[in-house]
């Protein structure tokens, strides 16, 4: 019988291994910008056309490779950064695995330029499906230009499966920011199908955080810096008030690597505990900086998660740390156990509690012996003036402002409901002309023949609201209120790649959106039925909220829009409603095909039965 297990042809070897380190065209970014900051550029252009489908192309200034490296790089483990296996434990640059270009070069079409500041010419190499095609001399400016052409073009299942431009797009400008915020003494560009999307001039990190996340922080960074001698932490948190509903905005960076790590993120909540509220995230991009001896980068193809020596130092040095800066910075709540001098002065503090004043107090109360004689604690007495005598009174007569004949007409209009037929179409239900009362400026409660209804405002008008803009999103398109004055906003890289995508759904629901330069958008039209006057913070939430869903894969991108614009259009709890809003309210809630919940499942309203009433007071 013939031997049957055989060594792998190199294309298909690296074509294997491509799938663990070229995920998407986002993985080739983060590989040639980390390889180009590791050949000491200082100045680097990411181009991308077609979302990287198409074209992704690095150009740096850093020292360029002779003939024999550049041919060397393409090969499996080809790496200058390990001799021996000693190096592994020391590493301090960014890629090593020797795995990147021959992984690039397996599964799409790769043109390389180099050269050296001491070579009068430079290389010019053309790989395709692992094998070379072409291999010449040619003029080349200093530096290195790597271009990756057609990804996955004989993998045609892998090219399947990348997603929509939009999204591919978004993941490369998430790596490219990751890159970016590790190195601001290093220039970086982006560009997109022609478009400039990021000039980040080099500067200091702060320049270059709010270069990337936006002008809105610049007044709200908190500095941290730490140093000791087994290891430093330097960065930014943000204050409390620009906590987010989504973890977009937090960057932690081991060695100027970029890494995941829930448990350092744990950190950094606890030290924001009771500041923000629970289901709030916030802002942060921290450095840590300790020997590479004391952690192990390779656990994982794309290095972004690492293994700590000791974990609990870790986590110990990052929570005092940030607690250590946002009080230092007026921000923790402190408590002052010195009293104010005026304070002091009252009566109250500086008198003695005199046997006299005991004895007036004592012949005044009988409650003050429960609380001093022994075992009496137990046992208060009752008076004459007990205010638990006259409990009834608290019911009877509470509002002034109701007349004896409005409390008639109330009950007169309950009694004709519950006498009519108790019909069972959940659209009959309210009882005809039934006058409607508002609880705590949140609940509605509507009589009906058997009983009354307790609604939600809030949860019902979502209800309402989903409807219509599914319907609207499906078909017929709702009407446009355009702007006398309109609006302009401005949102970061990563947002505003998520409002293209969004601009043809939004302008199904009444928004008319239109770019407007780098990353700025015009709010020209807004739903005819909504107020106008916020539709910058409107647009903003919107985008916020979207994110927030984003995590949830069981949604299309249509239905995660209708569900934000149903909760962010939404009347909200403790809004007052008049008599009018609120039969309206109630009328619309019962004309929806599904109104008893939200459409995340929550209860729009709670029907209490006559019934159930009765049993409950003993009847």
């Amino acid at each position: 019988m013939a031997d049957i297990i055989q060594l792998l042809p190199d294309n298909i070897a690296n074509q294997i291994a491509a799938g663990e380190v070229i995920q998407r065209p986002a993985s080739a970014v983060k590989e040639l910008l980390e390889n180009a900051v590791d050949a000491g550029a200082t100045h680097i252009q990411l181009i991308v056309n077609d979302a990287g489908k198409a074209l992704v192309q690095v150009i740096d200034n850093g020292k360029g490779m002779s003939e024999t490296d550049a041919r060397m790089s393409f090969e499996r483990h080809a790496t200058s950064k390990i001799k021996v296996i000693d190096d592994l434990f020391h590493i301090k640059t960014m890629g090593f695995r020797g795995e990147a270009l021959a992984s690039i070069a397996a599964v799409a079409q790769v043109e390389l330029k180099t050269r050296r500041a001491e070579d009068e010419l430079g290389t010019y190499i053309e790989i395709e499906n692992s094998a070379v095609k072409k291999q010449e001399p040619c003029a080349a400016a200093i530096g290195t230009s790597i271009s990756m052409k057609n990804v996955f073009f004989n993998v045609p299942a892998r090219r399947n499966f990348l997603k929509s431009n939009p999204a591919e797009t978004r993941h490369i400008v998430d790596e490219f920011i990751r890159v970016a915020l590790s190195f601001p003494n290093i220039f970086f560009s982006l560009t997109s199908n022609g478009q400039q999307v990021f000039h980040l001039e080099a500067g200091t990190l702060k320049q270059r955080v709010t270069q990337i996340l936006g002008n809105q922080y610049a007044a709200k960074l908190v500095n941290i810096k730490e140093e000791t001698d087994y290891m430093n932490i330097y960065g930014f948190v943000g204050k409390p008030d620009t906590a987010r509903k989504t973890r977009g905005e937090q960057y932690f960076f081991v060695n100027n690597r970029f890494i995941r790590s829930a448990y350092l993120n744990h950190a950094v909540m606890s030290a924001f505990d009771e500041m923000i509220a629970k289901d709030s995230f916030p802002m942060y991009v921290l450095f840590i900086d300790l020997d590479p001896s004391q952690i192990d980068i390779n656990v994982h193809p794309t290095k972004q998660e690492i293994k700590f020596e000791d974990e609990k130092i870790i986590y110990a040095f990052v929570q005092a740390a940030v607690k250590h800066a946002l009080a230092q910075f007026s921000i923790a709540p402190s408590l002052d156990f010195s009293l104010n001098a005026e304070i002091q002065q009252l009566d109250a503090v500086s008198k003695p509690f005199t046997s006299d004043k005991q004895e007036s107090v004592a012949a005044s109360s009988s409650l003050f012996k429960t609380f001093t004689q022994k075992n009496q604690a137990h046992f208060i007495e009752p008076t004459e003036r007990s205010e638990l005598k006259h409990w009834k009174d608290f019911f009877v007569n509470r509002d002034s402002s109701m007349t004896n004949g409005d409390a008639e007409k109330i009950q007169s209009t309950i009694d004709r409901q519950l006498s009519t037929d108790n019909l069972s179409n959940s659209k009959n239900k309210l009882a005809a002309d039934a006058l409607l009362l508002q609880l705590h400026n949140t609940y509605i409660i509507a009589p009906t023949q058997s009983g009354f209804l307790l609604v939600h405002q809030q949860l019902a008008h979502e209800r309402i609201l989903y409807e219509r803009y599914s319907a609207a999103i499906h078909g017929k398109k709702m009407a446009t209120q355009q702007s006398l004055f309109p609006v302009t906003v401005e949102l970061g890289a990563q947002d505003a790649a998520l409002l293209h995508d969004l601009i043809p759904d939004l302008q199904s629901l009444g928004y008319t959106v239109e770019p407007f330069g780098n990353n700025a958008f015009v709010i020209q039209g807004t739903p005819a039925d909504v107020q106008q006057g916020n539709e910058k913070h409107a647009i903003e939430l919107l985008v916020e909220q979207f994110k927030h869903f984003s995590s949830d894969i069981k949604f299309s991108k249509r239905e995660k829009l209708v569900r934000c614009m149903a909760r962010q259009q939404a009347i909200k709890a403790g809004q007052q409603l008049t008599q009018k809003e609120m039969t309206t309210l109630v009328e619309a809630l019962f004309e929806c095909t599904t109104a008893n919940v939200t459409a995340t499942g929550s209860p729009t309203y709670i029907e209490f039965k006559e019934d159930y009433l009765d049993r409950m007071f003993g009847r």
